[in-house]
């Protein structure tokens, strides 16, 4: 993990204008994974892991029946960073394979801009690490994964395990480690100081409104907070294995991104796998197939080896 000059963070409150001013865009549909009818997953809603000036944060746990202590995988959802739901859990599927799934709520950036979001779900893994044995997962083997805008904070957080700038205190728990073990990142952001100069103008569309949001003003004018929130500028050898999922005819999170991060992390020597979804778009049921479903469980499962 390369570390950078400890910077200014914007205040909340000195963002509220530009949070009560932004465009409104249309939001995608996140439907909420079901599970009444998977004997095999056992669901816990709504636990509490930490409130922040007044809002109650919470995740659901979803685990595999009949398996002791299994590993837990953090999930991320998408949206912009700025709307989605915990409710949607695109990999559920990875539960039938032996892992437990933790669905995590975290400040959205009509709240909050950075480091909010990375805070909070640092707190979520100290959390559940803290509460393992309470819940029935193994807490010394647990991962990240998320989609989209999820996916890149799946990234930043798992690639800046022990970073002081990004830990924050969201839910106290202070003495147990928020590290991750693996980083599994779908078609998400890495380098938020490349990403507009790499879209098309369908996705500068999406884009542009939502760095605002996430980082207070234009990257090019919030250039430190830029790079604090981008993956690429905290990888080496010493960070978790890392998966990275991408379409190649995504027209939102250009997979240039994906590029970059694979490229700097083979560069450090890091292990890392690329897999690209061929004829996919910004996400899809290919991601989630059974082969790619195998793909991320089968990885999960090396690098919880090491």
């Amino acid at each position: 993990m390369h570390r950078i000059a400890t910077i200014a963070l914007p205040a909340v409150a000195a963002l509220s204008g530009l949070v009560a001013t932004a465009p409104a865009r249309s939001q995608p549909a996140f439907p909420a994974t079901d599970v009444s009818n998977r004997p095999s997953i056992v669901r816990t809603d709504a636990i509490p892991y930490a409130v922040v000036d007044g809002q109650e944060l919470m995740l659901d746990l979803y685990l595999p029946a009949n398996v002791d202590s299994p590993p837990l995988i953090v999930y991320i959802h998408g949206g912009a960073w700025r709307f989605g739901s915990r409710d949607s859990v695109s990999p559920i599927d990875l539960v039938d394979r032996g892992y437990a799934i933790a669905s995590v709520s975290f400040r959205l950036t009509t709240v909050a801009p950075l480091p909010a979001q990375v805070h909070d779900i640092k707190g979520a893994v100290r959390f559940l690490r803290a509460n393992a044995d309470r819940y029935g997962f193994d807490g010394d083997h647990i991962g990240i994964t998320g989609v989209s805008s999820g996916g890149h904070l799946a990234a930043l957080v798992g690639l800046t395990n022990g970073s002081k700038e990004h830990e924050g205190d969201v839910g106290g728990n202070s003495a147990v480690s928020s590290d991750v073990q693996a980083i599994v990142s779908y078609f998400g952001a890495s380098n938020l100081t490349t990403i507009l100069a790499q879209s098309t103008p369908r996705g500068i569309e999406i884009r542009e409104p939502a760095l605002e949001l996430l980082l207070g003003g234009a990257p090019a004018d919030r250039t430190e907070l830029a790079r604090f929130g981008s993956p690429v500028f905290y990888v080496d050898a010493g960070d978790p294995p890392l998966l990275l999922l991408h379409g190649d005819q995504d027209p939102q999170m250009p997979i240039n991104q994906a590029h970059e991060l694979h490229g700097v992390a083979k560069e450090a020597g890091l292990t890392v796998a690329f897999e690209v979804v061929h004829g996919s778009g910004h996400g899809g049921d290919a991601f989630f197939d059974e082969a790619r479903t195998r793909l991320v469980a089968d990885f999960l499962a090396a690098a919880f080896a090491h």
